[in-house]
């Protein structure tokens, strides 16, 4: 308390005012010893080395307030949830502390005007203003303890930029933003179920995983499908965006994939058809019953087949007799001589017969 009235009637007169009035603003109490702030705020791409020659950067500091940032909100969030289940409190820890919503309070808080690094690093690393809020936490340890960080995140944070209670119960779907991804970048993916069983309590579990070109990812577990699915898919997405080596090796398996599912095949089928299938040259007629007794042919008997049988019939006309006698006509001849003079004897005599 003490230290703190002191560094107060020192700030008119300190050299880096400003810097101090900017801290001041951002954590809610005045820096004692300012050089760990300013190496929270020095990012590795400036390359600045100490007396030994060693590299000079917030990357140590990062660390230290990852751990702390880490242990502060839990406890805060256990404080706040009484009665929630460990999941419920993980989860919600995780919100607060991930690198999207750092980066955006340091935006907020004005960190990000106090980063020390090169224009092309800002530019292009997402990440800056997080790991500097990190940083900072980690600082604001070593100067003024584990009390001071917990008034900083209570005060200047919860209190006054993140509602804590909106936070727990919003609903991040990871599993739709894993989808989504996947189906962009064309790359296979699946959520397979590892185990499913239940817990001393009798409560059912369940374990998932993320498989991607085959390879396993990110795993879940959780009291519903939902939960483990919702972990699983939040890992993956963490290693997608942190390992790169990991994305590499996801990518070659797609190539490979692909490489085998666009490459021809040797053996192609002959084009010939089998015709063992034919007994003759011509096709048989084949003959159906109908109600009316009467014998019906396909369509296949033609024009031509029905010439044929009237000739095969004109053939046999004077050789054979048919089953009514009362047309037999086997003594009509044209080829027989006709005698005249026969004729008209033969009718004479049946005149006379008559008379």
């Amino acid at each position: 308390m003490l230290n703190n009235i002191i560094d107060r009637i020192k700030l008119p007169f300190r050299k880096e005012k400003e810097l101090y009035l900017s801290l001041y603003q951002i954590i809610g109490i005045i820096p004692h010893d300012i050089s760990y702030y300013k190496t929270a705020l020095l990012h590795k791409s400036v390359a600045r080395r100490n007396a030994k020659g060693k590299p000079v950067n917030n990357e140590r500091l990062e660390f230290l307030g990852d751990a702390i940032l880490d242990a502060i909100v839990g406890d805060i969030v256990y404080e706040h949830f009484p009665g929630k289940r460990e999941g419920f409190l993980t989860n919600t820890r995780s919100k607060i502390v991930q690198r999207d919503t750092l980066n955006r309070l340091a935006k907020e808080m004005g960190i990000c005007q106090l980063i020390l690094s090169n224009g092309h690093t800002s530019s292009h690393n997402s990440y800056l203003g997080g790991n500097a809020f990190e940083a900072l936490v980690g600082a604001l340890y070593l100067d003024h303890g584990y009390n001071a960080c917990m008034r900083f995140m209570k005060q200047q944070v919860l209190g006054k930029l993140i509602n804590i209670d909106k936070v727990a119960y919003k609903e991040v779907n990871f599993k739709s933003k894993l989808i989504e991804w996947s189906q962009k970048n064309k790359v296979k993916m699946e959520l397979k179920l590892i185990e499913n069983q239940k817990d001393q309590q009798g409560s059912p579990t369940f374990h998932f995983q993320v498989i991607m070109e085959g390879i396993p990812c990110g795993e879940g577990h959780g009291y519903s499908k939902k939960e483990s699915q919702q972990e699983a898919s939040k890992l993956t997405l963490q290693r997608l965006r942190r390992e790169p080596q990991f994305i590499d090796e996801v990518f070659a398996a797609k190539a490979n994939r692909t490489k085998m599912e666009e490459e021809p095949v040797l053996n192609v089928p002959e084009t010939s058809q089998d015709m063992n299938f034919i007994e003759g040259s011509e096709p048989k007629v084949e003959k159906h019953e109908n109600p009316f007794q009467t014998e019906v042919f396909d369509e296949k008997s033609s024009a031509a087949d029905e010439v044929k049988e009237e000739l095969t019939d004109s053939s046999v006309e004077g050789g054979e007799k048919t089953n009514n006698e009362d047309f037999d006509l086997s003594d009509i001849s044209h080829s027989k001589s006709i005698d005249r003079e026969a004729i008209i004897a033969a009718a004479e005599a049946e005149a006379f017969e008559n008379k």
